[in-house]
């Protein structure tokens, strides 16, 4: 019988945890060797005709052997993109305030509350169906029913800022 495992010798590379990720880390700064078109078709089909990408991502897999993309463009795409509506998002702080103060009850609702009745939850059948479905609808709905209040107190707070000083002008 054919021995599984050799624990006679130990190769280099079997010590690394990874050695495609320094490479990867390497290529995130060299835009020439990026795919950058290709990306950009891959962002496209994601939002239009997903089976496509998984599709592609196969092909992938059957002719270099890995799931992993080995091309950086799309994580530094992704990045660059999340950095343009993070500072869209900076210049619209009450937006960005109004969203937190309306996302920590669903937080609550969906992770701990979720968490703690995920016994209940993930029995068969109709009723943790319902419930959960629930429960997934009244923390949508509360921040929902957050954010209006909160662009609504707004709208109120400016109506009473000019009202103030249209009576002082007078």
């Amino acid at each position: 019988m054919l021995p599984t495992v050799n624990k006679t010798r130990s190769s280099p590379s079997a010590s690394r945890p990874n050695p495609m990720f320094p490479q990867y880390l390497r290529r995130i700064v060299k835009w020439q060797q990026m795919d950058i078109e290709y990306t950009f078709w891959q962002m496209l089909h994601l939002c239009t005709a997903p089976k496509v990408v998984y599709q592609h991502t196969k092909y992938h897999k059957q002719t270099k052997n890995q799931w992993a993309r080995d091309d950086p463009a799309f994580v530094v795409i992704c990045s660059l993109l999340l950095a343009v509506a993070t500072v869209a998002y900076c210049a619209a702080l009450y937006a960005f305030d109004v969203h937190c103060n309306s996302f920590f009850p669903m937080f609550v609702m969906l992770y701990v509350i979720h968490y703690f009745l995920s016994p209940l939850l993930v029995a068969h059948g109709f009723i943790p169906e319902l419930l959960s479905n629930l429960l997934f609808m009244v923390a949508a709905s509360y921040y929902h029913y957050l954010n209006f209040l909160g662009y609504d107190g707004r709208n109120s707070a400016e109506k009473e800022k000019n009202k103030g000083k249209g009576s002082n002008s007078t």
